[in-house]
């Protein structure tokens, strides 16, 4: 796919993309309050600077871009035409990094949630919300989203 805009504006459409308060972060945490869930964002003293913290239960919360962080089998998961050596590199640095994260989390005691950003779309929102409300009440360590895209 040829790009539309020159690399000047890409290059600044790219840059304007930020790791807080995304859409799909807003979606979820809208949910997550209606169920009376509450949490604390972004806490800088914990790895990797999780979206949610849920201090009660001892749980972070993570809310990944199913581009950036390369959502397996995923529609959204695309490369672009452009640099794919570059934008490979890029992936597999984000994808080791948030392993990483998740296992010094894991190890620290803390219970971890991976939501994708597929999980929260429309009507999304509300199931994906319902599953982690169950799962921050049970007893699993880990928890990620699993979209069925017949759906």
């Amino acid at each position: 796919m040829i790009d539309i805009v020159d690399p000047a504006v890409r290059s600044r459409m790219m840059a304007g993309i930020g790791g807080k308060d995304t859409k799909p972060e807003m979606a979820l945490r809208r949910a997550l309050h209606a169920r009376g869930l509450r949490y604390r964002l972004h806490d800088r003293k914990l790895p990797g600077t999780p979206d949610l913290v849920f201090r009660r239960f001892r749980a972070v919360c993570f809310v990944h871009g199913c581009f950036w962080h390369r959502h397996q089998e995923c529609p959204y998961a695309t490369v672009p035409a452009t640099r794919p050596d570059f934008w490979q590199a890029k992936f597999r640095g984000n994808v080791a990094r948030d392993r990483r994260v998740r296992e010094e989390l894991l190890a620290s005691g803390w219970r971890v949630a991976i939501v994708w950003e597929c999980a929260l779309r429309g009507e999304r929102a509300n199931r994906t919300s319902l599953r982690l409300d169950h799962w921050l009440h049970g007893e699993e360590r880990f928890f990620e989203t699993i979209v069925d895209w017949d759906q």
